[in-house]
This record gives C-alpha cells, structure tokens and sequence, in this order.
C-alpha cells in the first residue's frame, strides 16, 4: 500500500527534466495503432494513449496547452511518408513550438530508426523532452539519447520478428495445403472451402474465348482489338468497393487480357510467391509499388491440379512462352524507334512519348512541324489522335533543359553535393567507432562480473553467464552492421578532365547552337535524354518531362497557340477581370496589361493583346462611353457637350467655351474622349444664370429640346 501510495505521489510532483521553458511550450501527445482493426477491436491501448493528456496535466501543462495528434491512427510507423500526423509532429518540433512529446511507447512514434533518429536529432536541437509510460528523456543527455536509440532498434527490431513469424505461419499454411488465396475471376469458393468455376455461363465461356483467341491470333493486342471489334466485355469481381464481390463487365484493354493470360489459377495450379517486396523499388506514399513480378523458377510454391482449369498447365507454359517472345520482339522494335538523326526541324523525332497513351509520337511536316500521336488507331482503330502539339513549342523547352543541364553551375551543385556526402560519411563512420566502443565495454564489463563470481553460486553465476552472452550477441550484430557499413561505397568527385570538358561545351554549345545541323542537334540531345513524355492537360499548356539518361527526370510548362479564344484555360476568370476593369472606367490599353500582369494571355500571344480585350467587350456589349455616345445612346447622369448646349438653348462653341473658362467645376466634369458635364439640377441653373449675367443670345427651342426639358 505504501508503494503504491508513493508511486503515485512521484506521478503528481514536478520532473526534474521538466522546467519552466518546458512548460511555456506546447505538449504533443501522439496516438496511433497500426491497422483498422486494431482501432475497432483493441480499444485499451488507444484509451490508454488519450490518457497520457491526464499525465502531461500533473506535469504541470494546462488543458489549453495540450495538443493530440490522433490523424496517424489504423496507419503503420514503418515509414513516415504516409503518417501525416507524424510529419506535422516533426514539422512543429522543428518550429520549436514543443516542449515534451508523449507517446505510450517508442513504436508508437515510429518503428523504422531513420524516422526516429531524425525525430531525436530535431529534439535535441530545440530541447524537446521525450516521454513514454516508463519515464522522461532528455535527447541532449548523452545516457537518455542511448536509452532511446536501444529503444528505437528494440521497435524496429520487433517489426522484423512480427513479420518474420507471420510469413512463416503463412508458409506453413501454404505447404500444409489450407493457405486460402484470393481467387481470379471465373473461380469460387463454396462455404466448406471447395473451389469450383463460376456459375455464370457468360463468365465461363468469355474466358474460354479469350484463352481461344489468343492461342489463334499469338498477340495481345489482337486479342484487344477483336473483342473491341466485337463488343465484347470482360467479366471482374470487384474485391473492395460499393460493388464489392460483384461482377462487372468492363471493356477489353491490354492490362486485363496480360493478368488472365499470366495468372495459373487458370491452369487449375495453385501458386505462391509469383511478387515479392523489393525494397530498392518502393515509392514512399505508396505502399503498394515495391512487388516486382518474379520468373516462374524463383515461385515460391507450385502446386498443379488444386482449382478447376481453364486450360491445361502446358498450355499455359506456351502461352508464357509466347508472350515473352511477343516481349523480346517488341523491346528489339523499340530500341530500333528512334531512328537515325535525319534533318528535319522536329529535334524530338524519336524521343517524343504521349503522355496519354505511352505510344511513341510522329513528327509530321505541314506548315508547322508537329509531334502527333496515333498509337490508339492501332489498339482500337481509332481514327482520330489521341496528342498533337507544336514542334517548334516543344523543342525551345527542351533545348534550354538541355542547355541548363550542362552548365557549370550545375556541377558546382554536384561537387557541393558529393562533398556534403563525404562529410556525412565521416561522421557516420566517427559514431560507428563510438558505438563499437561502448558495445565492447559493456561485454568486457560483463565478463568481468561473471569471472568474480563464486562459482558455486549457482543462481548468481548462471543471470551472470546469461548477461555475458546477450552482450557478446549485441557486439557480434553490431560489428556485422558496421562491416555493411563499410561495404557501403564512398561518392566520388568529378575529375577534372571532365569537368573541364563540360565547361568549354557548355559556354560554347549555345552560340554555336543556331549554325548546328539539325542531326547533330539531335544527336547531341539523345546523349543526355532518353525521352520526353509530352502531355496536354488543357488545349493551351503543354506538360512535358523529360527523363534523362541517369534516370531522373525534368517536369516542365509551355504554352502554345490555339485558335479559339474561348479555349483558352481560365477563359471565364478572364472575361470576369475583364468586367470588373471595365466598371472601374479603364481602357482597352490597360485592361490588357492588368490581365498580362496577372498571367492571363490571348490565344495566340503570351500576353492580353488589347484587341482581345475589345472583342470580348463589345461581345459583351460593355461599351467605353465614346462607345455608347458613337451609338445614340445616352449615359445615365451625364451629359455630352451638344446636349448641354441644347439644354441650355446656346451655340455648340459657346459650350466649349464654358468648360475652357472653367465656369463648369472640375468636379462635375469628366475628361473621357469626349466631355461629359454632370446631369445636375443645381448645376443647370447656375449655368442658365451665369448666361442671362452675359447676355448671351439664346437659341430657339426645337422640337427635341422641348421633348428633353
């Protein structure tokens, strides 16, 4: 009773690590569980986390000051790049907005040591206390940054053993026979686990024709082609979703028709292990890339005569058999379709990609050169292209890439870079030596103790042995990392030949550029880029990436002329700017370079043209006030020179006279095209009076004057 009294006693009272500038911050408690059904079926340990709130009260923050990231829950912390919570949390710990972050335990902040090790390092600049149900850590002390890192090896270290022992039961349920995989459209499984085709006739035998077909005509596409030609859709069992174990026809595509034909589910064989994670290949955001297609030879198990087949197992092999040669014919054909650099003023002949269908674009020579995709037609008999875009657009983009790419600001960059890795690698090999050192301490202090040992002690000596051992394990895995560590290979510099090589071209290249034949242009923008994938989002933009040769890739922008004004993107933004300028009285002149100033442009220019802007007024019917004038009209509460004149029963001349005088105010004046005098009562009379005063002979009265008065 005493202990627990007192346990709770030293909850309540202020930590030592805890101070007043702690305090003044901000105090993150982070909850996450790592599946969705965890969240629905494991509610204590969330409850648990929200109750941490209450611990970050007793030590001393106020509710106000307490903020809960709770965004991450149902998500794993085996990578960072998809939690957004923890990367808020990261981003207000480099803020410095963060006093303590609490968490009910290290892998709940994170399972993988980058992530963890980044979050300790930003802690420990901003003097960030770490807390977790065993107590606070300060990542600056060098005792609590070493219990944290055990910690966060311990986290990643038990992700590994969890996954390792869930592939294992699911490989000794794969050789026992009662591993239930999910099965491909066209096959069931009744309730007692029997697998039979489907019961749908139309299933069954649009299958069977696909299988047909293809052992017909040898060709994927062919078989597209005829089942488009025929209208004929292809069954899918939708897994997820509102339709979710329904089936849905769907128009044939390469995709579809490449998934039947490789899956030996078909074949009646049971098959597993046909992907495997890569890791080399995974994305960050999205878990589902990294699972490269394995060859028949690395399955992991193959077992024939499980489902009921479509086709025969031998049937299937040549079918696989087939579609790899249709493979190597097709990759021979690609690396064959650049071409030869011929002259043309299309520099991308060859290296051009539709961005829309992934087909390989023509050059086509009318007026204007063009780069034009027709890789539909040959699918679907499309008569129509699916891409067409200026050449000359295209090719000034690419050519200041290229330009760009061998400036000698770009190895400066390069040489920055590699240096900065050189230093990194010092570093890393500077802790490497200090963790190895500390590792050995701690065996050869354990070993001491077991060698001052009374042997005879035997329950002392055996904890003793037992600690000695799990200490020469924890240096024995430490010195295998460090050696991966040095097999890891040191970047180098660029040599200087080299780099002297690319400072001439680069500061020479452009003036001789324009004197280039156009197949040496193109020959020396094929020695750094593989290709350009060329997409037209709006008819206006072009999006164009260019992919290098290295493997990475340039996004850019360009505008291109079209005919139609209407087509051009944020048309209806603009003719609404238009409206508005036009209300506040401005002109065509500068309506026009309020809109270029704001990144609007004409059809055919990269700016407003002024004309543009009228067009679209007078469509509009928005008239400048000549405009209306020229028109017959009327402006509502002004008045025109001639029709003050007959107002006031006075010459056309007199009026002039009046305004150059400056008897008519300057503010009842408005000095347009033409002049417009204020339609005012008062201002009427003053001028009558100012008349009769001069004696000033007065017109007769006509008939419009009368209508008027």
């Amino acid at each position: 009773m005493m202990n627990a009294e007192s346990k709770q006693s030293s909850q309540t009272r202020p930590h030592s690590k805890v101070t007043s500038w702690h305090q003044q911050k901000l105090a993150y408690i982070y909850v996450r569980q790592s599946t969705t059904k965890q969240m629905y079926h494991n509610q204590e340990s969330q409850q648990y986390q929200y109750r941490l709130q209450q611990r970050a009260q007793e030590l001393g923050w106020s509710p106000q000051r307490i903020k809960i990231i709770d965004s991450d829950l149902g998500l794993s912390g085996r990578h960072a790049d998809i939690r957004a919570g923890f990367q808020e949390l990261v981003a207000e710990v480099s803020l410095g907005h963060v006093g303590i972050v609490f968490g009910y335990e290290v892998s709940r902040l994170a399972r993988n040591n980058g992530d963890w090790y980044h979050l300790l390092d930003l802690a420990a600049m901003f003097k960030t206390l770490i807390a977790d149900n065993d107590g606070i850590y300060d990542p600056r002390l060098y005792n609590d940054r070493l219990l944290l890192g055990l910690k966060g090896t311990m986290s990643e270290a038990e992700l590994h053993w969890l996954r390792q022992r869930l592939d294992e039961g699911r490989m000794s349920q794969v050789k026992r026979g009662v591993y239930r995989q999910k099965l491909p459209t066209g096959l069931e499984r009744l309730p007692d686990g029997t697998v039979v085709k489907d019961p749908d006739d139309q299933v069954r035998h649009v299958l069977d024709l696909l299988f047909t077909k293809f052992e017909a005509l040898g060709s994927i596409s062919k078989v597209v082609r005829y089942f488009r030609q025929q209208q004929i859709q292809l069954p899918r069992r939708q897994s997820a979703g509102p339709h979710c174990n329904q089936i849905l026809w769907k128009d044939a595509n390469e995709t579809a028709v490449t998934e039947t034909l490789k899956n030996p589910a078909y074949a009646g064989a049971f098959v597993y292990g046909r992907r495997r994670v890569d890791p080399a290949r995974c994305q960050p955001g999205r878990p589902a890339t990294g699972r490269p297609r394995q060859p028949m030879e690395k399955w992991l198990y193959i077992q024939q005569d499980v489902y009921p087949a479509y086709i025969s197992w031998e049937q299937y092999l040549a079918n696989q058999e087939r579609i790899r040669q249709n493979g190597l014919q097709f990759v021979k054909l690609r690396q064959k379709a650049q071409g030869i650099e011929r002259e043309g003023l299309g520099l991308l002949q060859g290296l051009a990609v539709c961005g829309h269908c992934g087909h390989r674009m023509q050059t086509v020579y009318k007026h204007t050169p063009r780069y034009v995709c027709r890789g539909l037609s040959r699918v679907i008999e499309a008569p129509s292209t699916c891409n067409s875009v200026r050449a000359p657009v295209v090719d000034d983009v690419v050519v200041k890439a290229f330009f760009a790419a061998i400036q000698p600001a770009q190895l400066d960059v390069l040489e920055a870079i590699l240096q900065e890795q050189q230093q990194e690698q010092q570093r890393l090999e500077r802790q490497w030596q200090e963790q190895l050192k500390r590792v050995r301490y701690e065996a050869h202090l354990a070993q001491r103790q077991y060698d001052v040992v009374d042997p005879d002690n035997r329950l002392v000596a055996a904890e003793l042995e037992r600690r000695w051992e799990e200490k020469l394990y924890q240096l024995r895995q430490k010195e295998e990392a460090y050696h991966h560590f040095q097999q890891t290979p040191l970047p180098e510099s660029v040599p200087p030949e080299l780099r002297q090589q690319f400072q001439e071209v680069s500061q020479h290249l452009p003036e001789l550029w324009p004197v280039l034949k156009n197949s040496q242009k193109k020959q020396l923008l094929r020695s750094l880029i593989s290709q350009v994938i060329i997409r037209r989002p709006a008819p206006d933009q072009i999006q164009l990436r260019i992919v290098w040769l290295s493997g990475f890739y340039t996004d850019e922008t360009a505008w291109t002329p079209i005919w139609q004004q209407t087509a051009v993107s944020q048309y209806d933004q603009m003719v609404e700017r238009i409206r508005q300028l036009w209300l506040q009285r401005h002109k065509d002149e500068e309506i026009a370079a309020q809109l270029s100033a704001e990144g609007f442009h004409s059809a055919r220019a990269e700016d407003v043209r002024p004309d543009t802007v009228m067009k679209i007024r007078l469509k509009n019917k928005w008239y400048l006030p000549f405009e209306r004038i020229r028109r017959g009209e009327r402006l509502e509460g002004y008045l025109t020179v001639s029709q003050l004149t007959e107002r006031l029963h006075i010459s056309y001349r007199r009026g002039y006279w009046l305004i150059h005088q400056g008897i008519i105010p300057e503010d009842a004046l408005l000095r347009e095209p033409v002049y417009l005098i204020r339609d005012d009562k008062i201002l009427l009379e003053q001028l009558d009076a100012a008349i009769t005063e001069r004696g000033w002979k007065r017109k007769a009265k006509t008939k419009s004057t009368r209508e008027m008065s």
